[in-house]
């Protein structure tokens, strides 16, 4: 059911998550693999810790921008997929789905572990940012 981890760091950061957050982290992943997966233009990525967090990017130079995912600071119900602040991301996300998402300032999608991810426009918002660099100068 989910990809098998590359980096043995990565693995132990989701075997030490609470239990409430395992299925759904592990849910976030997949989509994030899936994504990368069915669009060519972002080829292989690297899953890797940045900052403490489970982090994807394409292997490949100028393609996209880093996508972390981790719990919400304080929560043990909330988790996050966060993106580059500096980047238009958000604000990018917001334009698309200005209900769909709850939103942490410029930083990061929020999503209650609760609820169903919502699908399409998720796995719009990770190409978006995966492929960063080739839209966002344009």
């Amino acid at each position: 059911m989910f990809a098998p981890f590359a980096d043995a760091a990565v693995e132990a950061r989701f075997r030490a998550l609470s239990e409430p957050l395992k299925l759904p982290m592990l849910r976030l992943r997949q989509t994030i693999l899936d994504v990368a997966t069915s669009n060519r233009e972002i080829g292989p990525l690297t899953e890797t810790l940045k900052w403490g967090e489970p982090a994807w990017l394409p292997q490949h130079p100028r393609i996209g921008t880093t996508v972390r995912a981790g719990a919400l600071k304080g929560s043990s119900t909330h988790y996050a997929l966060y993106v580059h602040c500096q980047t238009s991301l958000i604000e990018t996300f917001r334009r698309h789905y200005p209900e769909r998402f709850s939103y942490d300032d410029n930083r990061a999608l929020i999503f209650d572990i609760g609820s169903e991810l919502p699908a399409e426009p998720l796995a719009h918002c990770i190409a978006l940012a995966l492929t960063y660099h080739r839209w966002a100068k344009r």
